[in-house]
C-alpha cells in the first residue's frame, strides 16, 4: 500500500526511533534526557527515544493538533506502540529472522519511487525530518523484520478450504460490497477478570460519550483506542463486507455513512465503528484472448542472430507459403507449455503472458499472424485466434471470499499472538504517569 512520505516517517519512527538523543521541545540544550522509561525483557526504551517518536506524531498532525490527546495520553499511546514493536523485533531475532542490506536497499528504492524521489532526494527529506539516513535504513530493516515475523506466524496457522469458501458464499449472512471504516478498540487484558472487563467497557463508554459530545472520531481514536492504528485515527480503509466479522457486518448494515456504532463486544474487547463510506460491488468483466505462438530461443547452440533469422524464415513459410502454423509450432517452437499442442495458448486474460505479447495481439485481427518480434524469452510469432469479454464475477467472488477468510483468520491469529507475546514478557514502565492499565505491575516471563 502506498504511503505518503510523512506518514511513512511516522510509521518508521513508531517502529524504532532514531538513536540520536533528542530534547523535549523547548528544553535547554544543556539538559539531555537519557533516563530509562521502560524495560522490555532484556532491552530498554529511553526517554529520548520516546520523545523522538512523540515528536514525529506531532509533526504528522501539524495544523491539526486539536486531534491529539493531552501529552501524557499521547506519550502513553506512543510508548505502548514502542513496547509492542520492540517485543516483535526481539521475537523475530530469536527465531533467526535476518534482513540483508540488499533487502533494505530494495525497500528504500520502493519508498523513493512511491514518492517520486531519487535516493538522494529521499536522503535529503529524511535528514530534513531530523533523522539520520543510517537510522532510517535501520528502521526500514526493522519494518521488514516485523513483516516477516507476521508471515511466519500466520502462514502455517491459517488454512482455507474450498468448503469454507462455499459456506461463506452460500451463507445468509454473506454480504457483498465494500465499506470504508474507522474504529476504536478497547482491549480486555489477556486473562482479564470481571473488573478488567468492566473497566474496558467504561472506557468504551467514555469514548462514545466524547464522540457524541462533538469530539472528532479520529481524535477519539488517538485518545482512547489501543489498536495498532490508533495514532492514524483508527482508519481501516476500504474493506469488503465479507472480510468483517459477521456480528460487526450486521451492525454496519443498519448504518449510514457518518454513523457511529455503539460499543460492540468482540473476542478481545470492545469496538466502536464509524462508517466513513460504502460502495457496491460491480460485475467483473475481463478481456480474454485466444492465440498461438512459435517461440525461438537463443541457446548455447543458437546465437541471437540465428534465432532471429529462424523466426523470420518461419514467418515467411506461414505467410507466403501458407504452411500450417500448428505443424510448424510442434516442430520448431521452444515454448514448453504450448509447443506440443501446436502453439495453442488457450484462452487467457489479456496480460497473462506479459505486456509485450498483449501489445502485439492488440494490433492483430482474428487469424492474423504477427511479424517476428523479440522479448526477453526470445523471438515470437503470434497468431490471434479470437477475443472475448468474460464474466469473472463468480470467480472473483470466490477469490475475494478466500482472501476475506484469510485476512480475518490472519488478523485474529496475529492479534492473539501479540496478546500472548505481551502477557508473557517482562515489561516494567518506570515512569508512573506513563503506565497504562496493563503496566501497573511488571510481569515476569
Amino acid at each position: 500500500m502506498k504511503q505518503t512520505f510523512a506518514s511513512l516517517l511516522l510509521a518508521l519512527a513508531i517502529i524504532l526511533p532514531a538513536h540520536a538523543q533528542l530534547l523535549t521541545p523547548g528544553a535547554p540544550a544543556s539538559e539531555p534526557l537519557d533516563r530509562i522509561v521502560a524495560v522490555v525483557n532484556d532491552d530498554v526504551i529511553l526517554q529520548s527515544q520516546l520523545n523522538d517518536a512523540v515528536l514525529s506524531v506531532q509533526q504528522q498532525y501539524a495544523g491539526h493538533t486539536e486531534q491529539l490527546p493531552p501529552m501524557n495520553v499521547l506519550q502513553q499511546q506512543v510508548l505502548n506502540r514502542l513496547v509492542l514493536m520492540r517485543l516483535q523485533i526481539q521475537k523475530a531475532q530469536d527465531q533467526g529472522i535476518r534482513v540483508s542490506d540488499a533487502d533494505i536497499d530494495q525497500a528504500i528504492q520502493g519508498v523513493a519511487q512511491q514518492n517520486n524521489l531519487s535516493i538522494d532526494q529521499l536522503r535529503t527529506e529524511v535528514e530534513r525530518s531530523g533523522s539520520s539516513f543510517a537510522a532510517f535504513r535501520e528502521q526500514i530493516g526493522d519494518q521488514i523484520t516485523v513483516q516477516r515475523l507476521h508471515q511466519n506466524v500466520v502462514q502455517d496457522a491459517v488454512t482455507i478450504s474450498d468448503s469454507e469458501i462455499d459456506n461463506l458464499l452460500s451463507s445468509p449472512t454473506y454480504k457483498s460490497g465494500e465499506v470504508h471504516l474507522a474504529h476504536i478498540q478497547i482491549s480486555i487484558p489477556a486473562g482479564g477478570d470481571a473488573a478488567a472487563i468492566q473497566a474496558s467497557q467504561a472506557k468504551a463508554g467514555a469514548a462514545l460519550a466524547a464522540i457524541k459530545g462533538g469530539m472528532d472520531f479520529n481524535a477519539a481514536a488517538i485518545r482512547y483506542s489501543d489498536a495498532s492504528d490508533a495514532l492514524e485515527g483508527g482508519d481501516l480503509g476500504w474493506r469488503r463486507l465479507d472480510e468483517i466479522p459477521p456480528a460487526f457486518a450486521d451492525s454496519i448494515a443498519t448504518m449510514k455513512p457518518g454513523d457511529v456504532s455503539p460499543a460492540l463486544r468482540g473476542p478481545t474487547g470492545f469496538h466502536i465503528l464509524k462508517l466513513v463510506g460504502q460502495r457496491d460491488s460491480s460485475r467483473k468483466m475481463v478481456t480474454e484472448l485466444h492465440a498461438r505462438q512459435i517461440l525461438i530461443r537463443p541457446s548455447e547452440l543458437v546465437t541471437p542472430e540465428q534465432a532471429e533469422q529462424k523466426a523470420r524464415d518461419l514467418y515467411q513459410r506461414i505467410v507466403d507459403k501458407h504452411e500450417d502454423f500448428a505443424t510448424l509450432a510442434k516442430e520448431y517452437s521452444k515454448d514448453d507449455t504450448s509447443a506440443n499442442v501446436g502453439g495453442d495458448m488457450g484462452w487467457f486474460p489479456k496480460e497473462a503472458w506479459g505486456k509485450t505479447i498483449a501489445n502485439q495481439l492488440d494490433q492483430l485481427k482474428d487469424n492474423e499472424v504477427s511479424k517476428p518480434f523479440q522479448s526477453q524469452a526470445g523471438w515470437h510469432i503470434l497468431q490471434k485466434l479470437g477475443e472475448r469479454q468474460s464474466d469473472q464475477t463468480v470467480q472473483l467472488a470466490r477469490d475475494q471470499a478466500r482472501q476475506a477468510i484469510g485476512t480475518r483468520k490472519s488478523e485474529q491469529t496475529y492479534e492473539d499472538y501479540l496478546r500472548d507475546l505481551r502477557s508473557n514478557a517482562y515489561i516494567n514502565v518506570l515512569v508512573p504517569e506513563l503506565r497504562s492499565a496493563d503496566d501497573q505491575s511488571a510481569k515476569s516471563p
